[in-house]
């Protein structure tokens, strides 16, 4: 099978409607500068049905870095046990609103997030977010992707796809 071609190398919340985050792992999270939350993530970008000479899914996976810009009103309610995993179901928004420090962000709208995972839920306020794609996605059997393999634990937002 040949590789998948991305649209893009950067995705944002104006991507929101064509993306979707189930069965992927969260491998750290960080507190940036200026009010971000950081995710180093599993991305799956395409899901393979099986077939009848492999009876079992593929999944097109890519490690990205998922920064939620301009985060207030943070809460993390997840209980993490063995295995030591964090397993995303679902990222929704909802309640749309006017940012407070509109004037000095110059955006518009905020958004509260519910980040779904196996594990609890993370819930934050933000007005968006950018998902950097750090290598070209991969074709495997599962939907996590090996330590090594992905470059470890980062938070890098350069990219090295060709798009």
């Amino acid at each position: 099978m040949e590789n998948i071609k991305l649209a893009k190398a950067i995705w944002t919340e104006e991507d929101f409607d064509a993306m979707g985050w189930h069965d992927s792992y969260i491998y750290s999270i960080s507190f940036g500068i200026n009010y971000e939350l950081i995710l180093d993530i599993d991305y799956t970008f395409e899901l393979v049905q099986p077939t009848e000479a492999n009876g079992y899914f593929k999944f097109w996976v890519s490690p990205c870095t998922l920064v939620f810009e301009n985060v207030n009103d943070l809460k993390l309610d997840v209980e993490i046990s063995a295995p030591f995993e964090l397993q995303i179901s679902d990222i929704t928004r909802s309640n749309p609103r006017r940012p407070i420090n509109t004037e000095y962000i110059k955006r518009e709208t905020e958004y509260h997030w519910t980040i779904a995972t196996q594990q609890g839920d993370i819930a934050l306020k933000s007005v968006g977010y950018k998902q950097y794609v750090r290598q070209q996605p991969v074709l495997q059997d599962s939907p996590l992707i090996g330590f090594i393999e992905r470059g470890k634990t980062s938070f890098d937002r350069a990219t090295s796809l060709i798009v």
